[in-house]
């Protein structure tokens, strides 16, 4: 018999044999993911890629716990998830998760510092000083210490989106997913804010997912994952491109 394998204390997300189907128990029900595994550790910068249609973005909500998956088991820092209630999935969630989406969605009533705050306001309502000290050095690390008081309005996409990459780490989550981070952006602007999760990932350590559709950005992470037809279909360490 084997010896049990230990634990491996940089290992911040692992899924075992992950499925998961809608419509269940109906004539509908359809199996999208089939079987996923999957395992990222702390300060790992990975891309994950496939097709339209291939399960990217059911695999990504099942990861930052917004659905739950049908068979198989999700670890997010050790813990299994799969059964845990909606009360613990959306704790875990808000204190080990940080998502950065396409769409930034700030609230443009609210100034770009607030913005930023805006989920340690969810947590427990008005921040403290040392959470306003925090989230104005992350808009500083961000390139944006000198907007603090605008309105997402007056600033640009790319800084919008720079916000928003702030706001997802005023937690300071073991893990940090990005849907299409830079797919509203020109190439550009682009380039520059996938920089900026280079810098972050190397800076707080924090594993980071990024869902691309750019191939010259995946190829700059580390590490290359590619789902197609709701299966993992290569799992690769990158060399990085120069220029």
């Amino acid at each position: 018999m084997s010896e049990p394998t230990m634990p491996d204390p940089r290992e911040v997300l692992r899924l075992e044999g992950v499925r998961k189907s809608f419509n269940l128990g109906t004539p509908l029900e359809s199996e999208v993911l089939h079987g996923i595994d999957l395992r990222l550790r702390a300060g790992e910068l990975t891309a994950l890629i496939g097709p339209s249609g291939s399960g990217k973005s059911t695999l990504l909500n099942v990861i930052g716990l917004l659905d739950p998956p049908s068979a198989g088991e999700l670890y997010l820092l050790g813990r299994p998830t799969r059964m845990v209630d909606d009360e613990t999935r959306t704790r875990l969630r808000n204190e080990a998760i940080g998502f950065v989406f396409q769409f930034h969605h700030l609230i443009s009533a609210f100034s770009v510092l607030d913005n930023v705050l805006m989920p340690l306001m969810i947590r427990h309502g008005k921040p403290s000083a040392t959470e306003i000290d925090l989230a104005r050095s992350l808009l500083d690390e961000v390139g944006l210490a000198a907007y603090a008081d605008k309105k997402p309005t007056q600033i640009s996409g790319g800084q919008q989106q720079r916000v928003a990459i702030a706001r997802a780490l005023v937690t300071r989550p073991p893990l940090l997913l990005a849907d299409e981070p830079t797919g509203n952006l020109d190439t550009r602007t682009a380039q520059s804010v996938f920089e900026l999760f280079h810098r972050i990932n190397a800076q707080f350590g924090c594993a980071v997912l990024v869902v691309t559709h750019d191939p010259r950005l995946a190829a700059n992470c580390a590490r290359t994952v590619q789902l197609v037809d709701g299966q993992i279909v290569s799992d690769a360490l990158n060399s990085p491109l120069d220029g």
